[in-house]
């Protein structure tokens, strides 16, 4: 069993930046996806970045250009960073890990998750 833990989030003004970290507590063998979702007031919760642990990122349409999505192998973490930041991206960042080499915007299809982290855009 996987354990994420979230940081790194906070309030910001619009235009601000903010970098998510996600360490996970042990090695997931094999090539595997991560993933951040985010949970907004009120609705439900989406994808924001995936990457597999071998390289490609996907990005939803909505923070394309503001956001980048890495993994650091050598100490299991991952990270987002958010750039231009705007109220809409308001909400609690939780990250994921599916340990299958196919990547998906769907949370059901991951295995683990964290508690999250909650960036406030004003």
């Amino acid at each position: 069993h996987v354990q994420l833990v979230e940081s790194g989030g906070g309030a910001v003004q619009a235009g601000g930046s903010l970098r998510l970290s996600c360490t996970a507590s042990a090695r997931t063998p094999g090539t595997h996806c991560m993933a951040w979702f985010r949970q907004a007031p009120g609705k439900e919760r989406e994808g924001v970045a995936t990457i597999l642990s071998v390289g490609p990122a996907a990005y939803a349409d909505s923070v394309k250009g503001r956001f980048t999505i890495s993994f650091d192998g050598s100490i299991n973490t991952l990270y987002l960073q958010m750039n231009d930041l705007k109220p809409e991206d308001t909400g609690l960042y939780v990250c994921a890990v599916r340990p299958m080499r196919l990547c998906s915007f769907e949370e059901v299809y991951f295995e683990f998750s964290g508690q999250g982290t909650q960036v406030t855009v004003s």
